[in-house]
């Protein structure tokens, strides 16, 4: 429905904003079942999730693992802290990268937008390093490839 934009605030804040052509309990389900969130949660193409743990509830796990197919991955792990079905998620991770990343602390929000839903993703890092640092893996071609895919599923 429309393209991920992406921006910074302050020195610590991302910004994550995109359009789906679908109800926020869809979008919202997509982020939490690991059913779903395996089918297209992967990034670039030719990247897999073999292990997608969501247990969607506060202090539920999370545990996503991806690898691509070259003998390269990584992995995240976090736990949910807040759950207000279909239209909020809080919750913290860290990459693991081999060592743990510093918390990055999320919020995901769904709302409802004419016939569709507006997801918003505000991400809080510990420091302006830390957000630099990830915004340098091309996470944002990553997400929105990944958003195309959730599109096609939705």
């Amino acid at each position: 429905m429309s393209k991920l934009t992406l921006k910074t605030e302050g020195d610590t804040h991302l910004i994550v904003t995109r359009r789906f052509a679908a109800s926020p309990e869809a979008v919202y389900r997509a982020h939490t079942d690991p059913e779903l969130i395996q089918q297209w949660l992967l990034g670039p193409e030719g990247w897999t999730m073999p292990v997608c743990i969501s247990e969607a509830r506060p202090g539920g796990k999370i545990r996503y693992e991806w690898r691509n197919g070259k003998g390269g991955g990584f992995h995240i792990t976090g736990e949910y802290i807040e759950l207000e079905p279909y239209s909020r998620i809080v919750h913290v991770e860290r990459m693991h990268l081999p060592d743990p990343t510093p918390d990055n602390h999320v919020e995901t929000r769904f709302l409802a937008e004419g016939s569709g839903t507006l997801l918003t993703i505000r991400m809080t890092l510990p420091d302006a390093g830390t957000r630099a640092a990830m915004l340098a893996t091309g996470m944002e071609q990553g997400m929105e490839a990944s958003y195309v895919r959730l599109e096609a599923i939705l």
